[in-house]
């Protein structure tokens, strides 16, 4: 039985949103849960952006925002925007000039406060850009930049501010009709940003990106965005993700990731069981998985390994994992298949097998997902 099988009590119930595109990316409706990150570059360095983008987009990064603060960053994003490998989200905070420029430059989705950036004549040259260029917009709130009226109505920032904000700033693009949209709430506050976020999702059917905010480093922000994403992702809310870290932002890509796997939610890459070793283990299991995880990164294909040091727990996993190895005695292990004991193992030999065995596993799989694309392209022909 593999970790991909489903089960009743596995099951996520996904809020049902709008659908509207980031270019090639779909976002909300029945598609995939995105993961985005944002580049840390000076983005008017074309070559040094341009690296992060294709860094964070090789892991699985679906979309990448970067900033555009400046007349320079909104001509750099026009060659950026060109080589990128996928769709780019600019970065707008106040200037509406700025997120004209990026529309021309061929951003797919402006991130913008429209509540920031002037008044209706000026939100509404930016949606006309938006609509010129094919760009949709992220209506993006954040609690530590929220309008001083609402703070002075609600007192501080609070779940009813936050989402008061977002819808305001929402029916400020529906009144220039456009509607390819989605929209944020976030807060640095757990409790802050899951609650605007369920208040969030019942006022308003728009695709929904999840987020806190400023987390903090890789392993308090990991922790941090692990608590608040996963639990709203539990309940059914989010089209997008984004994790932020004081980190590279590969390493936010591969949280999100971690994030989505972990509910079933998103399916890339090898899932490595792993026990945390003790004294039973017959092999050094965190030299092992270090080493596994670097060694078989390149695979995108989705597959379950379980690395357990001994036969307390090893076996029961192995069950549950496409390719398991179990610590024994004497130097050796043993090899699962689905879930099956096939052949003993010396130790010395085991990463290099293993990586063998995963390899082998995604070509398997991906011939099998290529024969059946093709069958169903021949059905689809006949018919």
């Amino acid at each position: 039985m593999s970790l991909n099988t489903v089960r009743p009590w596995r099951n996520i119930y996904r809020r049902k949103s709008r659908q509207i595109m980031v270019g090639k990316v779909a976002v909300g409706g029945d598609a995939p849960i995105s993961v985005q990150t944002m580049t840390n570059t000076d983005t008017s360095d074309v070559r040094a952006t341009l690296a992060q983008v294709i860094a964070a987009a090789d892991v699985g990064a679906d979309i990448v925002r970067i900033s555009t603060p400046d007349e320079s960053s909104t001509r750099a994003l026009r060659e950026i925007c060109r080589e990128s490998p996928v769709p780019i989200v600019a970065d707008i905070h106040f200037h509406y000039k700025r997120a004209i420029e990026a529309a021309e430059a061929g951003a797919a989705c402006l991130r913008i406060n429209p509540g920031n950036i002037g008044d209706a004549r000026r939100v509404a040259e930016v949606v006309r850009a938006a609509k010129d260029h094919g760009c949709s917009i992220r209506i993006g709130v954040n609690a530590g930049s929220l309008e001083r009226h609402l703070l002075e109505k609600y007192g501080e920032p609070c779940p009813d501010a936050m989402v008061e904000s977002g819808m305001d700033h929402i029916k400020l693009l529906q009144d220039n009709d456009f509607h390819e949209f989605k929209i944020s709430v976030k807060a640095s506050d757990v409790f802050l940003a899951a609650a605007a976020y369920q208040a969030l999702a019942e006022a308003t059917d728009a695709p929904i990106h999840l987020g806190i905010t400023e987390a903090g480093g890789l392993v308090s922000g990991t922790v941090k965005s692990a608590i608040g994403l996963g639990n709203l992702l539990w309940m059914g809310i989010g089209d997008t993700i984004r994790v932020s870290l004081s980190a590279d932002p590969v390493e936010e890509v591969k949280v999100g990731y971690e994030i989505l796997k972990s509910l079933g939610l998103r399916h890339r890459g090898v899932t490595i069981i792993s026990c945390p070793s003790c004294a039973r283990q017959g092999f050094d299991v965190i030299k092992t998985v270090s080493a596994l995880e670097d060694r078989l990164a390149h695979v995108t294909t989705s597959m379950s390994l379980s690395i357990i040091g001994c036969v307390v727990n090893g076996p029961g996993e192995a069950l549950m994992t496409d390719i398991g190895f179990t610590g024994g005695g004497a130097g050796s292990g043993m090899v699962y298949l689905a879930g099956k004991q096939v052949h003993k193992l010396g130790n010395e030999k085991m990463i290099d097998h293993i990586v063998e065995l995963v390899e082998a596993k995604a070509a398997e799989i991906q011939a099998a997902e290529a024969e059946a694309e093709a069958a169903a392209v021949l059905v689809q022909q006949a018919g």
